[in-house]
């Protein structure tokens, strides 16, 4: 087997300690924009819920439309793992691409929709598309990038995502406005992805490979390989348990400080998303580079900057819950955003430090498939909760609670020195 136990930091005479040339930051400055149209169509919804209700009166409470947030999820992590087995065994280049083109033009088929069955259905049939390209687009950043810029490049293309959540959370002002309205942003924001599709076809590479890489395995085979291996069943649950929380602050938040401080629509999908995404903005950039430089001294470095940025969680999940204030709430909103990006920067370096490059996308999608499918559930749950009238401090200090017991979990996976090839 070549994966061997290994606690030390890689030699300055490593392939792992070479710089990437500059076609490794031009595939993430061109996965940026991808990035932020993947998010930016789900924070929309969130920040234009209550014109999305008013307009589609089959809408008819916080649960429903907790099912309309969980059908996306759903869908999304069961074709997780589908998206990252082709990922692995086909075309990156080409499974992004048309990924990026089919959900723009799902996106812009949602501004059409009348009726909460239809909502449901756009929903869902965005989280086929979706599910494909997130563990493609970072596998082939994984490929480019091998060791001292892994978590910096991996963080640059998660920059992409909080500004794509920045810019989804004005959409409320689109929303309230006359003149343009919810299915504007929508069509607007199909067709520039459709559009830009086209340039990266064309402009986006696949990295060489090398004639003694492993032959790719059965799916069978591969699941099997995975689940063997007991450091990656620790990062699915560690990557689980903090997006709970995650989640219901993306997907609830603006209807939350709507409701605790009397906001207009507007200000609260801006207030519940500018802050802790610039936050988060800085948090994968100062935990990047973090990570990049602690892997100097010990194989452990990005377990180590994940678990700082876990454990920010703890405060300022209990912080949000029960804020008195807006300005209390959006303190602790920024804490988390800091913590989440230490957190996000890094999820995919530990893959790659615990499973070989032939099924790191497949793995990444099985990740996804636990902690989304569970998200959905959290936001469904979330929206029954609320309908029953349980207070918010109560539903963050149990997020608080499970941010401690990630901390632990992280902590506990041992890295393995992973045999790289183009």
């Amino acid at each position: 087997m070549m994966d061997v136990m290994h606690e030390t930091a890689a030699p300055a005479s490593s392939p792992l300690s070479a710089s990437p040339g500059r076609l490794a930051w031009v595939i993430v400055g061109l996965l940026v924009p991808v990035a932020l149209l993947n998010y930016l169509d789900r924070q929309m919804l969130a920040a234009m819920k209550s014109s999305m209700v008013a307009d589609i009166p089959d809408i008819a409470n916080k649960a429903d439309w907790g099912l309309v947030l969980g059908s996306f999820k759903w869908v999304y992590a069961i074709f997780s793992p589908i998206g990252g087995y082709f990922a692995d065994r086909l075309s990156r280049r080409h499974v992004i691409t048309l990924s990026l083109a089919i959900w723009s033009a799902v996106t812009w088929a949602t501004a059409h929709v009348t009726n909460f069955d239809q909502l449901v259905a756009a929903r869902a049939i965005m989280g086929i598309s979706e599910a494909f390209y997130i563990p493609a687009a970072l596998a082939l950043i994984t490929d480019f990038h091998r060791g001292p810029t892994r978590s910096r490049a991996v963080g640059l293309h998660q920059m992409g995502i909080y500004a794509g959540i920045i810019i989804g959370g004005f959409s409320g002002y689109v929303a309230d406005e006359p003149s343009l309205g919810w299915r504007w942003a929508f069509n607007a924001c199909g067709l520039v992805g459709v559009v830009y599709a086209v340039p990266l076809f064309f402009l986006l590479r696949n990295p060489p490979r090398s004639d003694d890489a492993l032959p790719q395995p059965s799916p069978l085979s591969a699941v099997g390989e995975l689940f063997s291996n007991v450091g990656f069943l620790l990062l699915v649950l560690y990557f689980t348990l903090p997006a709970l929380a995650g989640w219901v602050v993306k997907d609830w938040m603006p209807d939350i400080l709507k409701e605790q401080f009397q906001l207009g629509q507007g200000k609260a999908g801006m207030s519940a998303v500018l802050y802790v995404q610039v936050a988060s903005l800085i948090g994968v950039l100062l935990g990047g580079w973090w990570a990049d430089q602690w892997m100097r001294r010990t194989v452990r470095g990005r377990i180590f900057v994940s678990a700082v940025g876990m454990t920010m969680f703890l405060p300022a999940l209990f912080g949000v819950g029960n804020a008195a204030t807006l300005q209390t709430a959006v303190f602790f909103l920024m804490l988390f955003g800091l913590g989440w990006g230490f957190f996000d920067c890094n999820n995919m370096p530990i893959l790659c430090q615990i499973v070989r490059p032939e099924l790191r996308a497949t793995g990444y999608g099985v990740m996804n498939l636990v902690s989304i499918s569970c998200g959905g559930f959290a936001d469904w749950g979330f929206g029954a909760l609320r309908d029953r009238g349980v207070p918010l401090n109560m539903i963050f200090g149990v997020f608080a609670g499970v941010a401690l017991l990630s901390v632990l979990i992280v902590l506990m996976i041992r890295p393995r020195e992973i045999a790289e090839r183009k």
